[in-house]
């Protein structure tokens, strides 16, 4: 009887090293080759997601057209960001993706908010210097008026012209939201943590003093209120800052960006209703994010841009800016300094409880 027939039917001759290393390769090939199939398939997610994300943000087109490149500030490392929050009174979001009223009316808008939001080029840091909305200034083409005018008169590149020639920073992008969208994007991220330093009333919804959790409509009266505070228009943007910085906090502190799901949440809720500039790209988006995954609460400094008091210009209040203050203050923003100049003025803070 052969050797073949003396084999049992589940035997095999053994198997010369040869063979046995070309087996392995192949299924070393085919680990790697599904491995890759797997990058590729997770990586197409990520567009798909980073997509379907951005393209929830409204978009305004040419918002930097008409400006003079020379005329410019120079660019800065980091990002700056123009926020602009609009007084268009209307019930329903003119801003982001669920906008169903204009956007813009020619002449019928000023920006309530203005900040100027600069991130350090690590991403670790970050300032946000309020403009009160009553500031006195030069409006290129149209004299000395009121800031938050500019907005008015022509949109978002006047606004943007404006603050540049006022601050010499160079904005690199342009963000901005509604009364209403603020609303439903506070509801959206559930609600927000103030301490509140004075009860006040604001179209018949109560914001009591002390520790509180805001849903949207006691979070907007909070902001909106300033005809019973102290300090008027002061007392509001420093009520704006605190609401900005306890929806900052309250993603940060929670480790919200290093969470995959928890930051597609607070993405999700964001992009619904704030509008951006259209230089402002989906990937440009995600690597926004993604940038911010280092900065800390305790490192982003709040602060309002000096001022020498008030006064009246023909028929309106007016603030009037403290031109050497504010120069040492914008100069200390392109140079990624605003720590050490808020460190040096513990006042020019952000308090603990604003009014």
């Amino acid at each position: 009887m052969s050797v073949e027939h003396l084999l049992h039917a589940d035997d095999q001759p053994p198997e010369p090293p040869s063979a046995r290393r070309r087996r392995g390769v192949r299924a070393l090939l085919y680990v790697l080759v599904a491995v890759l199939i797997l990058v590729l398939l997770a990586a197409a997610g990520v567009v798909l997601l980073t997509n379907h994300l951005g393209d929830q943000v409204g978009r305004y087109p040419s918002v930097f057209s008409g400006l003079d490149p020379s005329s410019r500030p120079a660019a800065k490392a980091g990002q700056t960001f123009l926020l602009v929050g609009t007084d268009s009174r209307s019930p329903d979001p003119t801003t982001g993706a669920d906008a169903t009223a204009p956007d813009f009316v020619f002449g019928a808008q000023r920006s309530d908010v203005i900040m100027v939001a600069t991130i350090a080029d690590d991403g670790k840091s970050a300032s946000v210097v309020s403009i009160p909305r009553d500031s006195w200034v030069d409006i290129p083409g149209h004299g000395m008026n009121k800031v938050n005018a500019a907005f008015s008169f022509g949109g978002p590149p006047l606004m943007i012209r404006t603050i540049e020639q006022l601050t010499r920073v160079r904005i690199d992008h342009f963000a901005v939201i509604d009364f209403a969208g603020f609303q439903q994007m506070t509801d959206a991220a559930g609600g927000i943590d103030v301490n509140v330093g004075q009860t006040t009333t604001f179209g018949g919804v109560t914001v009591p003093a002390g520790p509180q959790h805001l849903d949207g409509a006691h979070a907007l009266a909070y902001v909106r209120q300033r005809k019973e505070l102290a300090g008027g228009d002061f007392d509001r943007v420093r009520r704006q800052q605190n609401a900005l910085r306890a929806l900052i906090s309250q993603a940060l502190s929670s480790g919200t960006l290093s969470s995959p799901t928890r930051a597609y949440d607070l993405v999700n809720s964001v992009t619904q209703h704030v509008g951006v500039d259209d230089s402002l790209t989906n990937p440009g988006l995600a690597e926004l994010v993604y940038g911010l995954r280092d900065l800390r609460g305790s490192n982003i400094a709040y602060l309002t841009v000096p001022t020498t008091g008030t006064g009246t210009e023909g028929s309106q209040s007016v603030v009037y800016l403290d031109e050497q203050a504010d120069q040492d203050l914008w100069f200390a923003v392109n140079t990624d300094a605003v720590q050490q100049w808020a460190d040096a003025r513990p006042n020019a803070r952000l308090p603990a409880v604003p009014r």
